[in-house]
């Protein structure tokens, strides 16, 4: 640590969060609006036919779980674009000049997407809070745990970004992966509502503890145990972080 290059890292993240917050428009609104949207649309619809699943009312049921998809969609996007951008316009050699570690440089890119994983679950919280007056049990836990989960997703996104040679093998790794099951982790029903079978094959979705986890920390209830949610965050986080770095370290997909 005494050998880090603390100036080159913070501009490095300074630059990565800029980036976003320059284009709000496209990076932080979208995902309020859509989930003001799903509010609407599938909350206060939905609950003529679904009053209440685990005694919480059907609207404040599916919060959380946007709340989980804004977080890990926007966090994972901010790397993977990000360092699929700088590939494809030949300005990673310029980085890679730079006195700037494979550490170092993977931190930077990490915490960026972090910090957009994190404002727009922020963002998507405080709308639940203002718009259906949800309630937030565990305030602090709730914030841990955006926080573990953007940090998770986006070293995902970074190690998504340097396997990524095009824009289109990205985007078949978000769509044919990270949405389907994102939807299918229980945003919207309880796995309880599902037959035996669709029941343990939930249980082999990661994204399924990401939204437990939150749940649980908001309205306090959870399809799954807190801890299990807790301890898959934090694998993710360890496994794909270590990915990423030593990835970049080995500069395959990067340095070529």
């Amino acid at each position: 640590m005494r050998g880090m290059n603390w100036v080159g890292l913070y501009t490095l993240t300074r630059r990565e969060v800029g980036r976003f917050f320059s284009v709000y428009r496209q990076t932080v609104l979208p995902g309020l609006i859509s989930s003001g949207l799903y509010i609407l649309i599938f909350g206060f619809t939905l609950e003529q036919r679904i009053r209440e699943i685990d005694g919480v009312p059907y609207t404040l049921f599916i919060l959380p779980g946007l709340i989980m998809m804004n977080t890990l969609t926007n966090a994972s996007s901010n790397a993977s674009s990000s360092m699929l951008q700088m590939k494809l316009l030949q300005q990673l050699p310029d980085i890679l000049t730079a006195p700037l570690s494979s550490l170092e440089l993977s931190l930077a890119y990490i915490i960026g997407g972090a910090v957009r994983g994190m404002v727009n679950g922020i963002l998507v919280l405080l709308l639940g809070v203002l718009l259906i007056d949800m309630p937030v049990q565990q305030p602090m836990a709730t914030l841990g745990f955006i926080f573990l989960v953007s940090w998770a997703f986006s070293s995902m996104g970074l190690l998504l970004g340097q396997l990524a040679d095009t824009w289109d093998q990205l985007a078949m790794m978000q769509n044919f992966f990270l949405t389907p099951l994102s939807f299918l982790g229980g945003i919207f029903y309880s796995i309880h509502m599902l037959p035996d079978w669709a029941q343990q094959l939930s249980l082999v979705n990661p994204i399924y503890y990401m939204i437990n986890g939150i749940r649980y920390t908001v309205l306090g209830v959870s399809d799954s145990s807190p801890l299990n949610s807790f301890l898959m965050a934090l694998f993710m986080t360890i496994l794909f972080t270590s990915s990423a770095i030593l990835l970049m370290k080995s500069g395959k997909k990067i340095k070529q």
